[in-house]
């Protein structure tokens, strides 16, 4: 009923930039906080950043300064523009959103499939 859906990732040179773009569809009350997490080859996901309903966001200490996340609500969208990239930004990027369908219900959490972001040195 709910799908998240994201775009953006590719290949690029250490140094160069990406934008991430992950779109919230279906049955949607209200959306309470949207964000990334990422998988590394051989590593354990991690949260990267998180954007509440107010529009403040959080970050992971080693993407702070370079990467900025942002949602446009009337879309259901939240961005990552990731700056300055490094080979070991290389991972699986996740977009998750925690989401009301109805009122009076808790949030639950959402996930997309994934996009790839490669970066190489």
């Amino acid at each position: 009923q709910v799908q998240l859906v994201e775009s953006g990732g590719g290949l690029v040179q250490a140094g160069g930039s990406l934008r991430l773009s992950c779109a919230a569809s279906g049955i949607i009350f209200s959306i309470n906080r949207m964000g990334w997490y990422r998988q590394a080859p051989g590593k354990q996901r991690e949260w990267v950043a998180t954007v509440t309903s107010d529009g403040t966001a959080h970050y992971l200490d080693s993407v702070k300064g370079r990467f900025t996340a942002s949602t446009d609500n009337a879309k259901n969208t939240v961005y990552l523009r990731m700056n300055s990239l490094k080979p070991e930004d290389t991972a699986v990027y996740y977009c998750t959103a925690n989401l009301k369908q109805r009122p009076a219900v808790d949030g639950m959490d959402y996930w997309g499939k994934g996009t790839l972001v490669t970066v190489s040195s």
